[in-house]
């Protein structure tokens, strides 16, 4: 079965650096590398989506200029259909600037640029596409009122909606309660909730606190630690899986497409939630946004040799 997945949300164009540690303020440090890689949190999940055999779809904008083509070509090359992404004149394409340290870690800053243009008309004109699919994949990078209308047509039209709920921002009770599933990281748990998730037991507090709250299914992203997951009076904790970590970047993406390509297929929650944690471990093992996203028959493979190990 590849289900339908439509992707509403960012495409950036990554510009990376490594260095051995992140600078302090005013400071000069001396990187190692430098590299454009495509990015934005919705395109990578789109790319996700698309080579773990889906028939992936995006919503979204570019501007009208070089790194807009090079990025709309590169997700064409991927299987991601681009029919649904227009150009913004007059606006830039999302960038992202992301130091990466010796030990894999990240920080980014982003510059909203076109993805910023991406508005509630945009999504009308393609209700269609939405209203036919499997499963909505949405992100915090576009506007919230976008989010929040894009909630509304997948809810109009019965359509399960996945909220990755990345970057860290604060979110509605009510804008909660309309999605299928909602996951953040440890971090973006914390803006959603104003509990720090320090230990496992305050990640379960977390859970319990969104559940409370309205929503359906919370899955929280707990990096090495692997993943929660909580509906109804379940929560089970995932365990991470130990592998050498070479760069973090868009590993929750993955882990997001993972999850919803799993549930639109059909699979229980625990098996969806499992698959997408293999996802994210191995995404953390390569460098890079779209570069580090495995196709189907890699993860089957990393999935087989973890297996294997036990």
């Amino acid at each position: 079965m590849s289900p339908k997945i439509v992707v509403v949300g960012s495409i950036n164009m990554d510009l990376v650096v490594r260095s051995p540690r992140t600078p302090k303020p005013g400071e000069n440090l001396f990187g190692s590398d430098f590299q454009l890689v495509p990015g934005g949190k919705g395109a990578n999940q789109a790319v996700t989506a698309a080579k773990l055999g889906a028939e992936s779809i995006m919503i979204a904008r570019v501007g009208n200029d070089v790194f807009g083509d090079t990025l709309l070509s590169g997700l064409r090359e991927c299987g991601v259909v681009t029919d649904c992404i227009a150009k913004s004149d007059g606006v830039s394409t999302g960038v992202a600037l992301i130091v990466v340290n010796d030990e894999g870690e990240n920080c980014i800053i982003v510059v909203s640029g076109a993805n910023g243009a991406l508005s509630p008309a945009d999504v009308d004109t393609f209700d269609n596409v939405i209203g036919s699919a499997d499963a909505v994949l949405l992100q915090f990078e576009i506007p919230m009122e976008t989010v929040a209308h894009t909630i509304e047509v997948a809810n109009r039209h019965n359509v399960p909606v996945v909220l990755d709920a990345g970057p860290a921002r604060e979110c509605s009770p009510e804008l909660i309660s309309k999605v299928t599933i909602i996951s953040p990281n440890e971090s973006e748990t914390k803006a959603l909730t104003g509990i720090e998730v320090v230990d496992l037991d305050a990640a379960k507090c977390a859970a319990r606190w969104l559940l409370d709250t309205g929503a359906k299914i919370a899955v929280l992203k707990l990096g090495s630690k692997g993943a929660l997951l909580a509906y109804g009076d379940t929560i089970k904790h995932i365990e991470g899986i130990k592998v050498p970590v070479v760069d973090t970047t868009a590993a929750g993406d993955v882990f997001s497409a993972a999850l919803t390509l799993a549930f639109a297929r059909g699979e229980s929650l625990e098996d969806a939630v499992t698959y997408a944690n293999y996802a994210g471990a191995l995404a953390v093992t390569r460098f890079g946004a779209q570069t580090s996203t495995p196709t189907a028959d890699e993860l089957d493979k990393f999935i087989q040799s973890i297996k294997n190990q036990r």
